[in-house]
């Protein structure tokens, strides 16, 4: 019988960092805007969202998750600067970005993409913008104007650095507390 699984490629981020994540996000709830706020325990940087998968397929995603990282060398992300997409103006995911090592994990996300397209996922239309998700903004609102004052002010915040040294392949199942990620696979960065 063929299962779907909700799939994602991503880093995981240091405790420090998701602390500080965290902390912020604290900061930023204090607008009363309507945000649906990322539990600590799943703060992440997605590389790939594959969405819904045949589970048949998972080990050949796992693989060629692999074979993309087994030539980038581990290196330190730095997670910084508070900010939303599309704007802060009018924002609908706010986010922490990268810093250094933003380069380097946009090359892991190309090696990825390119690994997946020959499973026959499309690979990625948009750029790559390394972030880490804080929350999803349910709907505007007067709190929005705080909120968007609040990540102004929150611009140059500094989360630290966390090492990357594998990506993870996630199956995400999505339930009414949030969603709950569970690794399918790790992939050590440099093969090893």
């Amino acid at each position: 019988m063929k299962q779907r699984i909700r799939t994602f490629v991503a880093v995981e981020i240091d405790a420090a960092v998701r602390a500080a994540a965290d902390e912020l996000i604290r900061q930023l709830a204090e607008s009363g805007a309507d945000v649906k706020w990322v539990e600590p325990e799943n703060l992440h940087v997605t590389v790939k969202f594959l969405g819904e998968v045949d589970s048949r397929q998972l080990h050949q995603i796992c693989r060629a998750v692999e074979a993309a990282v087994a030539s980038q060398p581990p290196f330190d992300l730095e997670v910084r600067r508070a900010g939303a997409f599309p704007n802060a103006r009018r924002p609908r995911t706010l986010w922490l970005g990268a810093g250094r090592g933003g380069e380097e994990l946009a090359a892991v996300a190309r090696e990825v993409d390119k690994q997946l397209q020959r499973l026959g996922y499309p690979r990625e239309s948009r750029r790559f913008h390394a972030h880490l998700t804080l929350g999803r903004v349910r709907q505007g609102g007067a709190a929005s104007g705080r909120l968007a004052e609040l990540l102004a002010e929150q611009a140059e915040f500094q989360a630290g650095t966390s090492r990357v040294a594998e990506a993870v392949v996630f199956s995400s199942q999505l339930s009414r507390g949030g969603p709950v990620y569970e690794p399918l696979g790790r992939a050590r960065l440099g093969g090893g």
